[in-house]
Protein backbone atom coordinates (compact mmCIF):
# COMPACT_ATOMS: atom_id res chain seq x y z
CA UNK A 1 0.00 0.00 0.00
CA UNK A 2 1.42 3.03 -0.96
CA UNK A 3 0.48 6.84 -0.17
CA UNK A 4 -0.11 9.43 -2.98
CA UNK A 5 0.10 13.24 -2.90
CA UNK A 6 -2.70 15.21 -1.77
CA UNK A 7 -5.77 15.82 -4.64
CA UNK A 8 -3.03 14.23 -7.14
CA UNK A 9 -6.00 12.84 -9.75
CA UNK A 10 -4.94 11.79 -13.53
CA UNK A 11 -6.90 13.42 -16.37
CA UNK A 12 -10.46 12.24 -16.12
CA UNK A 13 -9.57 11.09 -19.47
CA UNK A 14 -7.01 8.53 -18.76
CA UNK A 15 -8.99 5.37 -18.42
CA UNK A 16 -7.83 4.87 -14.58
CA UNK A 17 -45.86 11.79 -22.70
CA UNK A 18 -44.94 11.63 -19.21
CA UNK A 19 -45.22 8.17 -16.97
CA UNK A 20 -47.75 8.26 -14.46
CA UNK A 21 -46.87 10.21 -11.52
CA UNK A 22 -47.45 8.75 -7.75
CA UNK A 23 -48.90 10.28 -4.68
CA UNK A 24 -46.62 11.37 -1.85
CA UNK A 25 -49.06 10.44 0.48
CA UNK A 26 -48.12 7.11 1.48
CA UNK A 27 -51.30 5.81 2.24
CA UNK A 28 -52.22 5.97 -1.59
CA UNK A 29 -49.78 2.97 -2.40
CA UNK A 30 -51.20 0.42 -4.47
CA UNK A 31 -51.04 -2.89 -2.99
CA UNK A 32 -49.41 -4.48 -6.27
CA UNK A 33 -46.34 -6.19 -6.40
CA UNK A 34 -45.51 -6.28 -10.02
CA UNK A 35 -41.84 -8.10 -10.86
CA UNK A 36 -38.87 -5.92 -11.98
CA UNK A 37 -37.23 -6.67 -14.71
CA UNK A 38 -33.47 -7.63 -13.98
CA UNK A 39 -30.70 -4.03 -14.38
CA UNK A 40 -30.88 -3.12 -17.20
CA UNK A 41 -29.11 0.29 -19.11
CA UNK A 42 -31.65 1.58 -21.38
CA UNK A 43 -31.05 5.05 -22.53
CA UNK A 44 -34.24 7.58 -22.48
CA UNK A 45 -32.74 11.08 -23.56
CA UNK A 46 -34.09 13.74 -24.94
CA UNK A 47 -31.46 15.89 -27.17
CA UNK A 48 -29.89 18.89 -25.12
CA UNK A 49 -30.56 22.62 -25.49
CA UNK A 50 -27.23 24.20 -25.32
CA UNK A 51 -29.07 27.16 -24.76
CA UNK A 52 -29.99 26.25 -21.06
CA UNK A 53 -27.85 25.00 -17.99
CA UNK A 54 -27.89 21.34 -17.78
CA UNK A 55 -28.40 19.27 -14.70
CA UNK A 56 -26.23 16.09 -15.02
CA UNK A 57 -27.71 13.05 -12.80
CA UNK A 58 -24.45 10.51 -12.54
CA UNK A 59 -24.76 7.28 -10.30
CA UNK A 60 -26.01 3.05 -10.39
CA UNK A 61 -28.62 1.44 -10.78
CA UNK A 62 -31.09 3.54 -8.27
CA UNK A 63 -31.13 6.16 -10.29
CA UNK A 64 -31.32 4.49 -13.86
CA UNK A 65 -32.33 0.96 -14.26
CA UNK A 66 -34.20 -0.17 -17.35
CA UNK A 67 -37.09 1.46 -18.18
CA UNK A 68 -38.56 4.44 -15.45
CA UNK A 69 -36.80 2.25 -12.31
CA UNK A 70 -34.47 4.80 -11.28
CA UNK A 71 -35.29 8.03 -9.20
CA UNK A 72 -33.37 9.88 -12.47
CA UNK A 73 -35.34 9.00 -15.00
CA UNK A 74 -38.56 10.88 -12.89
CA UNK A 75 -36.81 13.77 -11.56
CA UNK A 76 -37.50 15.91 -15.05
CA UNK A 77 -41.55 15.38 -13.95
CA UNK A 78 -40.68 18.32 -11.58
CA UNK A 79 -38.99 20.80 -13.45
CA UNK A 80 -38.83 22.79 -16.08
CA UNK A 81 -37.80 21.85 -18.74
CA UNK A 82 -37.67 24.84 -20.83
CA UNK A 83 -35.52 26.50 -18.20
CA UNK A 84 -32.84 23.62 -17.75
CA UNK A 85 -32.33 20.43 -19.46
CA UNK A 86 -32.01 16.98 -16.74
CA UNK A 87 -29.91 14.84 -18.13
CA UNK A 88 -29.21 11.54 -16.07
CA UNK A 89 -26.04 9.47 -16.88
CA UNK A 90 -26.35 7.23 -14.60
CA UNK A 91 -25.56 3.39 -14.97
CA UNK A 92 -26.64 0.54 -13.67
CA UNK A 93 -24.33 -1.99 -11.93
CA UNK A 94 -21.51 1.30 -11.55
CA UNK A 95 -19.48 2.51 -8.70
CA UNK A 96 -17.45 6.06 -7.69
CA UNK A 97 -14.30 3.44 -9.25
CA UNK A 98 -16.37 1.58 -11.99
CA UNK A 99 -18.09 4.76 -13.86
CA UNK A 100 -14.51 6.07 -14.00
CA UNK A 101 -12.41 2.90 -15.21
CA UNK A 102 -14.93 2.45 -17.90
CA UNK A 103 -14.29 5.75 -19.38
CA UNK A 104 -17.75 6.52 -18.63
CA UNK A 105 -17.22 9.69 -16.38
CA UNK A 106 -14.66 11.17 -19.35
CA UNK A 107 -17.98 11.03 -21.79
CA UNK A 108 -19.56 12.60 -19.40
CA UNK A 109 -17.53 15.63 -18.26
CA UNK A 110 -17.11 16.13 -22.23
CA UNK A 111 -20.62 17.15 -22.25
CA UNK A 112 -20.81 19.57 -19.53
CA UNK A 113 -20.29 23.39 -19.87
CA UNK A 114 -20.23 26.45 -17.30
CA UNK A 115 -22.85 26.83 -15.67
CA UNK A 116 -23.85 23.06 -15.53
CA UNK A 117 -24.86 21.27 -12.19
CA UNK A 118 -23.59 17.81 -11.31
CA UNK A 119 -25.47 15.41 -8.70
CA UNK A 120 -23.07 12.96 -7.67
CA UNK A 121 -25.07 9.52 -5.87
CA UNK A 122 -22.62 6.75 -5.25
CA UNK A 123 -22.21 3.91 -2.19
CA UNK A 124 -24.32 0.84 -3.64
CA UNK A 125 -21.50 -0.87 -5.25
CA UNK A 126 -18.70 0.70 -3.70
CA UNK A 127 -17.89 -2.04 -1.54
CA UNK A 128 -17.86 -4.46 -4.34
CA UNK A 129 -15.19 -7.13 -4.80
CA UNK A 130 -11.51 -5.03 -5.92
CA UNK A 131 -10.98 -7.73 -8.35
CA UNK A 132 -12.34 -10.56 -10.21
CA UNK A 133 -15.98 -10.96 -12.31
CA UNK A 134 -17.20 -7.77 -10.81
CA UNK A 135 -13.97 -5.50 -10.30
CA UNK A 136 -16.12 -2.10 -9.15
CA UNK A 137 -15.33 -1.96 -5.01
CA UNK A 138 -12.80 0.93 -3.97
CA UNK A 139 -10.93 0.80 -0.68
CA UNK A 140 -13.00 2.19 2.42
CA UNK A 141 -12.48 5.87 3.73
CA UNK A 142 -11.48 8.76 2.21
CA UNK A 143 -7.64 8.81 2.44
CA UNK A 144 -4.81 8.68 -0.13
CA UNK A 145 -4.24 4.85 0.67
CA UNK A 146 -3.85 2.82 -2.99
CA UNK A 147 -3.41 -0.91 -3.40
CA UNK A 148 -2.49 -2.61 -6.64
CA UNK A 149 -4.82 -5.12 -8.27
CA UNK A 150 -4.18 -7.33 -10.94
CA UNK A 151 -7.28 -7.34 -13.52
CA UNK A 152 -8.82 -10.41 -15.29
CA UNK A 153 -11.68 -8.94 -16.58
CA UNK A 154 -13.11 -5.27 -17.92
CA UNK A 155 -11.06 -2.82 -20.23
CA UNK A 156 -8.27 -3.11 -17.44
CA UNK A 157 -7.99 -7.03 -18.22
CA UNK A 158 -4.40 -8.32 -17.68
CA UNK A 159 -3.28 -5.07 -16.47
CA UNK A 160 -2.89 -4.17 -12.38
CA UNK A 161 -4.77 -1.07 -10.96
CA UNK A 162 -3.93 1.40 -8.43
CA UNK A 163 -7.30 1.49 -6.84
CA UNK A 164 -8.10 4.08 -4.31
CA UNK A 165 -10.50 4.90 -1.86
CA UNK A 166 -14.15 5.92 -2.28
CA UNK A 167 -13.29 9.60 -0.71
CA UNK A 168 -10.63 9.76 -3.21
CA UNK A 169 -12.60 9.07 -6.27
CA UNK A 170 -15.29 11.38 -4.95
CA UNK A 171 -12.97 14.31 -4.86
CA UNK A 172 -11.57 13.57 -7.94
CA UNK A 173 -15.29 14.32 -10.22
CA UNK A 174 -15.48 17.44 -7.51
CA UNK A 175 -12.14 18.48 -8.88
CA UNK A 176 -13.02 17.56 -13.02
CA UNK A 177 -16.43 18.99 -12.71
CA UNK A 178 -15.20 22.31 -10.76
CA UNK A 179 -12.47 22.73 -13.44
CA UNK A 180 -15.42 22.95 -16.18
CA UNK A 181 -16.78 25.65 -14.32
CA UNK A 182 -19.71 23.61 -13.04
CA UNK A 183 -20.90 22.96 -9.45
CA UNK A 184 -20.96 19.44 -8.31
CA UNK A 185 -23.20 18.08 -5.49
CA UNK A 186 -23.47 14.76 -3.42
CA UNK A 187 -26.42 13.42 -3.12
CA UNK A 188 -27.53 10.57 0.28
CA UNK A 189 -27.65 7.23 -0.47
CA UNK A 190 -31.39 6.01 -1.67
CA UNK A 191 -32.27 3.46 1.23
CA UNK A 192 -32.57 -0.25 1.43
CA UNK A 193 -35.99 -1.90 2.13
CA UNK A 194 -34.11 -3.43 5.49
CA UNK A 195 -35.45 -2.97 8.74
CA UNK A 196 -34.52 -3.81 12.31
CA UNK A 197 -36.41 -2.80 15.81
CA UNK A 198 -35.26 0.15 17.63
CA UNK A 199 -34.22 0.05 21.77
CA UNK A 200 -37.85 0.38 22.13
CA UNK A 201 -38.58 -2.06 19.75
CA UNK A 202 -39.84 0.16 16.74
CA UNK A 203 -39.57 -1.44 13.24
CA UNK A 204 -36.88 1.12 12.01
CA UNK A 205 -35.46 1.14 8.58
CA UNK A 206 -31.42 1.19 7.72
CA UNK A 207 -30.26 4.04 7.04
CA UNK A 208 -26.69 4.27 6.12
CA UNK A 209 -24.07 6.57 7.52
CA UNK A 210 -20.33 5.35 6.46
CA UNK A 211 -20.32 6.57 2.49
CA UNK A 212 -22.67 9.47 3.44
CA UNK A 213 -20.82 10.54 5.61
CA UNK A 214 -17.96 10.63 3.36
CA UNK A 215 -20.18 12.25 1.28
CA UNK A 216 -20.94 14.96 3.45
CA UNK A 217 -17.39 15.34 4.70
CA UNK A 218 -16.26 16.27 1.41
CA UNK A 219 -19.41 18.75 0.69
CA UNK A 220 -18.38 20.76 3.76
CA UNK A 221 -14.67 20.31 2.96
CA UNK A 222 -15.73 22.31 -0.40
CA UNK A 223 -18.22 24.16 0.19
CA UNK A 224 -20.59 22.23 -1.91
CA UNK A 225 -24.57 21.62 -1.14
CA UNK A 226 -25.50 17.58 0.49
CA UNK A 227 -28.34 17.00 -0.32
CA UNK A 228 -29.96 14.47 1.94
CA UNK A 229 -32.57 12.96 0.37
CA UNK A 230 -32.45 9.86 2.22
CA UNK A 231 -33.48 11.06 5.37
CA UNK A 232 -36.21 12.27 3.57
CA UNK A 233 -37.11 8.77 2.08
CA UNK A 234 -36.42 7.04 5.18
CA UNK A 235 -39.00 9.11 6.99
CA UNK A 236 -41.68 8.43 4.30
CA UNK A 237 -41.09 4.85 4.89
CA UNK A 238 -41.29 4.46 7.94
CA UNK A 239 -44.59 6.36 7.67
CA UNK A 240 -45.78 4.13 5.14
CA UNK A 241 -44.67 0.73 7.19
CA UNK A 242 -42.83 -1.85 6.65
CA UNK A 243 -45.30 -4.27 4.98
CA UNK A 244 -46.52 -1.55 2.27
CA UNK A 245 -43.12 0.22 1.92
CA UNK A 246 -41.87 -3.94 0.92
CA UNK A 247 -44.35 -3.03 -2.41
CA UNK A 248 -41.86 -0.50 -3.77
CA UNK A 249 -39.25 -3.18 -3.48
CA UNK A 250 -40.61 -5.91 -5.68
CA UNK A 251 -37.42 -8.39 -6.52
CA UNK A 252 -34.75 -7.15 -3.86
CA UNK A 253 -34.09 -4.82 -0.97
CA UNK A 254 -32.02 -1.90 -2.81
CA UNK A 255 -34.33 -1.50 -6.50
CA UNK A 256 -37.72 -0.10 -6.48
CA UNK A 257 -40.25 -0.47 -8.49
CA UNK A 258 -41.88 2.97 -11.04
CA UNK A 259 -43.67 4.09 -8.63
CA UNK A 260 -40.95 3.32 -5.68
CA UNK A 261 -38.58 5.90 -8.17
CA UNK A 262 -41.05 8.50 -8.62
CA UNK A 263 -41.40 8.81 -4.67
CA UNK A 264 -37.34 8.81 -4.99
CA UNK A 265 -37.34 11.78 -7.04
CA UNK A 266 -39.80 13.66 -4.87
CA UNK A 267 -37.86 12.96 -2.15
CA UNK A 268 -34.43 14.05 -4.22
CA UNK A 269 -36.76 17.25 -4.93
CA UNK A 270 -37.76 18.16 -1.33
CA UNK A 271 -34.22 17.61 0.06
CA UNK A 272 -33.33 20.56 -2.58
CA UNK A 273 -35.63 22.50 -1.08
CA UNK A 274 -34.70 21.90 2.54
CA UNK A 275 -31.23 22.43 1.20
CA UNK A 276 -31.70 25.94 -0.18
CA UNK A 277 -30.07 24.33 -3.59
CA UNK A 278 -30.10 26.94 -6.32
CA UNK A 279 -31.96 24.15 -8.49
CA UNK A 280 -34.76 25.07 -6.65
CA UNK A 281 -35.04 28.07 -8.58
CA UNK A 282 -35.82 25.55 -11.64
CA UNK A 283 -38.88 23.34 -10.22
CA UNK A 284 -41.84 23.86 -12.04
CA UNK A 285 -45.05 23.82 -10.29
CA UNK A 286 -45.87 19.77 -9.30
CA UNK A 287 -41.63 20.26 -7.77
CA UNK A 288 -42.99 23.98 -5.69
CA UNK A 289 -45.60 21.84 -4.38
CA UNK A 290 -44.07 19.04 -2.58
CA UNK A 291 -43.13 19.23 0.59
CA UNK A 292 -41.66 17.36 3.63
Amino acid sequence: MTTLNRRCYPSAHETPSLPRRCPADPRHLRATNRPTPPQLNTPQDAPLNPALPTLFIVGDSTARNGADLGWGDHLAHYFDTTKINVANHSRAGRSSRSYMVEGLWAKTLAEIKPGDLVMLQWGHNDGGDLGGNKPRGDLPGDSEDTKDVPQTTGPLAGQTETIHTYGWYNRKYVADIEAKHATPMFLSMTIRDIWKPDATGVNRIERETNFNSIMHKIADDNHLFFIDMATIEADRLEATGKDKAALLFPIDHTHTSSEGAELNAQSVVIALKLAKSPLVQYLNSAGQALHQ
